[in-house]
Order: C-alpha cells, then sequence, then structure tokens
C-alpha cells in the first residue's frame, strides 16, 4: 500500500512538472505554433490530475474538448494565418510583469475564493458511483443541455472564424483581377 502511495506521489510530481512547464512554454514561446503545442501539453496534463483524481469521464472530456478541439483549432488557425505580423511584434517588458503580477493577484483571489466556501467542507457520504453518474447524466440531459447546445455553438463560432482567419487573401485577389 505504501508503495503505491509513493508511485501516485512520483506520478503527481511528474504531471505537475509537465503541466506547469509545458503552460511556461507556452507563455514564454516566441512562435505561435510552438505555444499551441504547449497549451496542448498543459491540457494533457490537467487530463493526466483527472486520472490521478480517478474521474476518468471528466479527463476524457478534457482530452476530447480541449485537446481534441481547442488546441488543435489554435495550431491549424495559426498554421494557416501565418502572416508575418504575427511574428515580428516584440513584446513590452512592462506588459510582462504585469501579466505576472495579475496571474499571482488572481490565484490568490481564487485561493481565498475556495478556502471561504463550502467546498472544504463537502463530503460524499454514503452515495454510491452509479448514483453520482446518474445523476450527473440526468442533469446533463435536462438541466444542463442548454449550457451543452451553447458551447457547441461558440465552437462551431469559432471554427468559422479560424476558416475567415484562414481564407487567403492573395486567392481573393486573384479572383478580381481575372472578373
Amino acid at each position: 500500500m505504501i508503495e503505491v502511495h509513493i508511485m501516485a506521489e512520483q506520478v503527481f510530481y511528474g504531471l505537475a512538472i509537465l503541466t506547469i512547464g509545458s503552460a511556461i512554454f507556452a507563455l514564454e514561446s516566441r512562435e505561435l505554433i510552438y505555444g499551441a503545442i504547449g497549451l496542448a501539453l498543459s491540457m494533457l496534463g490537467i487530463a493526466g490530475f483527472f486520472i490521478l483524481l480517478d474521474a476518468p469521464f471528466v479527463a476524457m472530456f478534457q482530452i476530447a474538448v480541449y485537446v481534441g478541439a481547442v488546441a488543435v483549432l489554435v495550431i491549424f488557425t495559426v498554421m494557416l494565418v501565418r502572416t508575418n505580423e504575427l511574428f515580428t511584434k516584440r513584446e513590452d517588458k512592462n506588459r510582462r510583469i504585469a501579466g505576472i503580477v495579475f496571474a499571482f493577484i488572481f490565484m490568490i483571489v481564487i485561493g481565498l475564493i475556495l478556502l471561504g466556501s463550502e467546498l472544504s467542507k463537502a463530503s460524499i457520504g454514503e452515495l454510491k458511483i452509479d448514483n453520482i453518474t446518474q445523476k450527473i447524466g440526468g442533469e446533463m440531459l435536462t438541466y444542463y443541455s442548454p449550457a451543452f447546445i451553447l458551447l457547441a455553438l461558440v465552437l462551431a463560432g469559432s471554427i468559422i472564424g479560424a476558416l475567415t482567419l484562414a481564407r487567403r487573401e492573395d486567392v481573393d485577389n486573384s479572383y478580381e483581377r481575372v472578373n
């Protein structure tokens, strides 16, 4: 039993290093494509945390939606749009410092909110896993269905936006010259 606990702790530290390291790489990368790949790796690390928490459904949802849809959409958009204006912009040092300060303040506020909430006192009690999954499924199909429909529309809109950004200007100009 102790060996399993030590192994889980090592896996946790490995996932933490992967997630935080790839998130920092995504933020600090000069190339947008490498930043998007770092973002996808960070999201995979978060899915690994869900697997450690024995929540495989949430982990697969994380991989399918965030890694499979959002990160791939960002990568395709960056690869299709590739204009020089995206890659020649220089960062201001004051913006970087302000971003780091804002991130720390945001983390502290979220931590204080979570510590002050009733979430730290919550317990599952004698609920069985089957009852929990049935309740989650029922809520997803009834109460939260408008949110899922809205989420699907947002993803569809982002795909349409990516296609609009990916439309090449030189193809449009050549069509106008012919007519």
